[in-house]
């Protein structure tokens, strides 16, 4: 795990930088050939720290069913807790699920509702694919990880990199400081009125769920199909 820390150190010899080149190439080349026919996803972000039966892990399992049940393949970063729910959820309504997995020093593995996984050593690489294949993305609690990836795709969005695909904030109770940090750049002219409206902020899954199905069928003109059922 030191070849991502000693990268990210600075300078090193020409070989070295070069070589690590090569193996984040690879890792994309595994992650493209893995993902590549898992259809169109929506991603959700959310802590690995919650158990069953916990409100968040539950609305996060019912957002996987809805997901499945307007025909998008639910992606998660492949763990535990809120990645878990939704993965479950998916599987539960008998959709398809789909993990991008962190290899991490206290290993971290994939749960157990995914139909395909990846495996990624590099962080970066992750979020690229996490991202590549979604048409939404649903935020659930969590902590630096899934604010990390939030705000790397809204950055994403807001400065035209990415389509201006839905981004929908579950739970107002646990991101109410978030609301209130939004409100407040937009007083201090640091983000645009526009700005706030890249994101829908609800505590129910359906709401959550009908927003995505309404932005993408209009917007991107998906279409719903029959829907691949691994192992069928």
């Amino acid at each position: 795990y030191r070849d991502e820390r000693d990268f990210l150190d600075g300078p090193r010899s020409r070989w070295a930088e070069f070589t690590f080149v090569l193996t984040v190439l690879l890792e994309f080349i595994r992650g493209f050939r893995k993902l590549h026919f898992v259809g169109p996803c929506v991603t959700v972000f959310g802590s690995a720290r919650f158990k069953p039966g916990h409100e968040y892990y539950e609305l996060a399992r019912e957002v996987g069913k809805g997901l499945a049940r307007i025909g998008f393949t639910t992606m998660t970063g492949g763990g535990p807790g809120i990645m878990e729910a939704a993965n479950r959820g998916a599987k539960e309504a008998r959709g398809v699920s789909v993990g991008c997995n962190i290899v991490l020093p206290f290993e971290q593995k994939p749960n157990p509702y995914l139909d395909k996984w990846v495996n990624i050593r590099y962080f970066f690489v992750r979020k690229v694919l996490l991202s590549k294949y979604s048409y939404g993305f649903v935020v659930m609690p969590g902590g630096f990880g899934p604010l990390d990836e939030f705000f790397e795709a809204l950055t994403l969005i807001q400065t035209g990199k990415f389509s201006q695909f839905p981004i929908v904030v579950m739970c107002k109770d646990f991101h109410s400081h978030l609301l209130a940090h939004m409100q407040r750049m937009h007083e201090t002219k640091t983000i645009s009125p526009e700005d706030e409206e890249l994101l829908f902020y609800t505590d129910d899954p359906e709401e959550a769920v009908e927003f995505i199905r309404r932005k993408t069928e209009g917007q991107f003109g998906l279409v719903r199909k029959k829907r691949i059922i691994f192992g069928e």
